[in-house]
């Protein structure tokens, strides 16, 4: 039953490559979210103001296909 490899690239770095949050912002949500560890990261940069929902579901659904997030 063929499974598909999980993408190395976390859901911050994605993120910061497409452009839709910056790495300070990227550095204050894992800041928050040391703060806060049951809070996870899409959803802190949610409530913080730097990123809507669509971007969170992107990245979703790049992960879901298997796609490799590194390579574009």
């Amino acid at each position: 039953m063929g499974s598909t490899a999980k993408p190395t690239e976390r859901i911050g770095e994605f993120l910061v490559r497409i452009g839709a949050l910056t790495s300070v912002q990227a550095d204050e949500v894992l800041a928050a979210q040391r703060k806060q560890p049951g809070k996870l990261f899409g959803e802190l940069a949610i409530e913080l103001g730097f990123i809507n929902d669509e971007a969170v579901n992107r990245y979703l659904e790049a992960k879901d296909k298997g796609e490799n997030l590194n390579n574009g």
